[in-house]
């Protein structure tokens, strides 16, 4: 899931965004914002579908991404796993635990 740009021009942009020439501002309408998700993608290469939130950002309020969290989504539609935030709250060992549990059931 998009969600907001985390270091846009136009609000605060950070020294390692720079150097790696990500640099963005704020999109305005959603065409800018599939653009700047659709780089994240491909410069991050990421092998799934990537959705946007909109712009009321309902979706980061709801679930409290930013700045990256990981969510394990069980078969009913439930939030089986929540990661504390990242990228230093990444826990590979509890998601693989919450992984195992999931296909035990």
């Amino acid at each position: 899931m998009y969600i907001l740009e985390a270091h846009p021009t136009d609000v605060w942009q950070s020294e390692s965004n720079i150097k790696e020439k990500i640099v963005f501002a704020s999109p305005k309408d959603y065409q800018e914002r599939e653009f700047v998700a659709g780089s994240c993608v491909r410069k991050l290469g990421i092998k799934f579908p990537a959705v946007l939130d909109g712009f009321d950002n309902s979706t980061e309020k709801a679930y409290t991404g930013w700045p990256d969290r990981i969510y394990l989504i069980d078969k009913q539609g439930r939030i089986a796993y929540k990661s504390k935030p990242g990228p230093f709250g990444f826990k590979p060992e509890e998601l693989e635990v919450a992984l195992k549990d999931i296909a035990a059931h």
